[in-house]
């Protein structure tokens, strides 16, 4: 039986409510979704969202404002659905990098779902999860750029539910699970756990930046003469011994190689069995022979010709040994085929050369950054120095299991640019923002972060804010010592407020007020000029950046005496782009024809209506849905009550 015939035989069902039938319907017009299936439970503050929209009020009171020429960040305080119902208004498909530890649901209260601990005793608290997620992340799905990337920490708990629901949201981009060292061990049920994991989900074609601890550091050129994958046997043409001058430490000369000897006839034995003579040296001078740090016997990279034509080049480096299991005097270097193409190239700065002798000193070089390794085991990742970095900021414990911001750094370092926006609606302590004014200050960048946490137990207020606050002002450590500001930043404090979801002309009004700081976080431009062209007003409101500027008229009765501003805005600007013009209008029309005479060098907007329509396909419906009822049974509902008509 198809699904057709199915939802047929349900509306010809007796002794059921109509809502019974749809709610029957529903069920079997329901997707599952990819490779997972879950009970998709309305939450309270989804349901709230069917007769409020959510805007944004900013807290003046906790600005931190630096300078004009330095990046906004911006703190949202509020339920992070929410919040990124807001955000589809101001950055539809604008952040470049989205990180999130949500909770991983381990049944120790790090989980509210309607306001509620899901426990370990929960039958459905994987089902919860899930839908808990599938919703913030399908919102955040229309926030990411073309190219964007998302980064999610999770534990053991979920990782096996991420992976797949993540694959069904992002079809066109690959999933990729990274295991993450991150403490020395937590026994459990007669295991150990020592990982966390993040998911990365990037395009196909995902080339990283170098991470700190997997390539992208400065680092001699040379690289060790050794080659311990063969052996004497293998190789014989690359076993010789090198003479190192005692006095000058230089190249003196080479040896014989075991080849030449077997060729010649020197040495007849076994290859095997070659034992090295550190005897051959001439006067005034010491053998050195291919051995591993570890005093293993191997081979030599290059062969005799090749090794003496690249100390003629600078391009082999002769050192002390340092090792104690090794019994040469002196280490041997050479430049890898790699690098000699970056000095050609002149990708690698020749600076000049060794005392009296011809190897090479270079400028600043870089290793090329591997593709992210996905397995990390740094100490510092691991979650005691999230920990330790909130004491020593606050003095005492604030907020349990912080993400330390080594590991953060490392994420943003991979994944972001210099100019990137970066979105964090799980911010907790707010790791993910001071990361990203460390890697600016690191760096030379200008990324701007938003991050959106509520304010339970205050942390937003107390916590979030007030690290953020003194990354940026600057702080006395715990030991005394004073940690400098990173001041080339600044700070906006908003928090979630709410007006009516219905459209009669004071709602729109309404909202239309709140649409101001909506559109200087959408524009980002937070310098107030009103005053400079208009005194004691409440019909127009002029905002500008660097390089463009804003206006918002409240009024549409105004625009006559808006043209007049817009003309000395125009005469005024210092840059080529057109100035936007926001206004009110009860419908989709924002008078264009009234604008004629500036209309090139405006953009004009109608509000609330481009609110309305940023919300209508994130936001939840007003009311559920019926089964929606066919022509055919209007019809045929409007013939029986003319034929009882007829009867009586």
């Amino acid at each position: 039986m198809n699904k057709q015939d199915l939802i047929s035989k349900i509306k010809q069902l007796d002794g059921i409510s109509q809502d019974e039938r749809a709610y029957l319907i529903n069920l079997i017009n329901t997707k599952k979704e990819y490779g997972l299936v879950w009970e998709d439970k309305i939450e309270k503050v989804e349901e709230e969202l069917r007769i409020k929209l959510p805007v944004l009020k900013e807290d003046k009171s906790k600005t931190i404002f630096k300078g004009r020429e330095f990046p906004n960040h911006i703190l949202i305080e509020g339920d992070n659905l929410h919040s990124l119902m807001v955000l589809n208004f101001t950055h539809e498909k604008k952040f470049d990098v989205i990180y999130i530890d949500p909770p991983y649901n381990t049944g120790n209260k790090d989980f509210i779902y309607n306001d509620q601990y899901v426990d370990k005793e929960d039958g459905y608290r994987h089902s919860k999860w899930l839908a808990f997620m599938h919703k913030r992340l399908k919102a955040a799905k229309s926030l990411l750029s073309e190219n964007g990337i998302i980064a999610i920490s999770i534990g053991y708990q979920e990782v096996h539910n991420l992976v797949p629901l993540c694959e069904g949201l992002f079809q066109s981009k690959q999933v990729v699970c990274v295991t993450v060292q991150t403490s020395g061990g937590k026994p459990s049920g007669g295991f150990n756990y020592l990982q966390e994991y993040i998911i990365f989900v990037t395009p196909y074609d995902f080339n990283p930046n170098p991470l700190k601890f997997s390539g992208g550091t400065s680092r001699s050129p040379f690289e060790g003469l050794t080659l311990s994958t063969f052996d004497k046997i293998q190789r014989p043409n690359q076993v010789y011994p090198i003479f190192i001058d005692k006095k000058t430490g230089g190249l003196y000369g080479i040896g014989k190689s075991l080849a030449s000897r077997v060729k010649e006839g020197i040495y007849n034995d076994e290859l095997s069995s070659f034992k090295y003579d550190y005897s051959e040296a001439p006067e005034g001078t010491v053998a050195l022979w291919p051995i591993t740090s570890k005093g293993k016997d191997c081979v030599w990279r290059l062969i005799p010709s090749r090794l003496l034509k690249d100390w003629e080049k600078g391009y082999i480096k002769i050192s002390l040994n340092v090792s104690s299991v090794n019994p040469n005097q002196y280490s041997v270097q050479y430049l890898p085929e790699g690098v000699i193409k970056k000095i050609k190239s002149g990708d690698l700065i020749v600076v000049g050369t060794e005392n009296e002798l011809p190897t090479l000193i270079f400028g600043e070089n870089k290793t090329v950054g591997s593709d992210i390794p996905t397995i990390w085991t740094e100490k510092s990742f691991f979650t005691t120095k999230g920990s330790t970095l909130l004491k020593e900021m606050f003095k005492d414990e604030k907020f349990p299991y912080p993400k330390p911001i080594d590991l953060i750094s490392e994420i943003l370092r991979a994944t972001s640019k210099k100019n990137s926006l970066i979105l964090d609606f799980f911010a907790g302590t707010g790791t993910t923002l001071h990361a990203t004014l460390e890697l600016n200050d690191e760096d030379g960048g200008n990324r701007q972060c938003i991050i959106v946490t509520n304010n339970e137990n205050n942390i937003c207020e107390e916590v979030t804010y007030e690290r953020i606050k003194r990354v940026i002002n600057g702080y006395v450590n715990t030991k005394n010592e004073e940690i400098d500001g990173l001041k080339s930043n600044n700070l906006l404090y908003y928090k979630n407020e709410f007006v009516s979801r219905n459209k009669s002309l004071k709602d729109k009004k309404e909202l239309t007020k709140f649409a101001t700081e909506l559109l200087c976080i959408k524009e980002d431009c937070f310098i107030n000029i009103t005053d400079e062209y208009v005194s004691k007003n409440s019909w127009i409101s002029i905002y500008k950046n660097s390089t463009k500027q804003f206006i918002m008229i409240y009024d549409d009765m105004m625009i006559e005496e808006s043209i007049v501003i817009i003309k000395k805005l125009n005469i005024n600007k210092k840059n080529q782009n057109l100035i936007k013009v926001y206004v009110f209008s009860n419908g989709q029309y924002p008078y264009t024809e009234d604008f004629e005479e500036v209309l090139n060098y405006i953009t004009l907007c109608a509000l609330p209506d481009a609110i309305y329509k940023a919300y209508q396909n994130v936001l939840p419906k007003k009311k559920r849905e019926l089964i929606p009822v066919l022509d055919d049974e209007i019809l045929g509902e409007k013939e029986n009550l003319l034929n009882q008509e007829t009867l009586k």
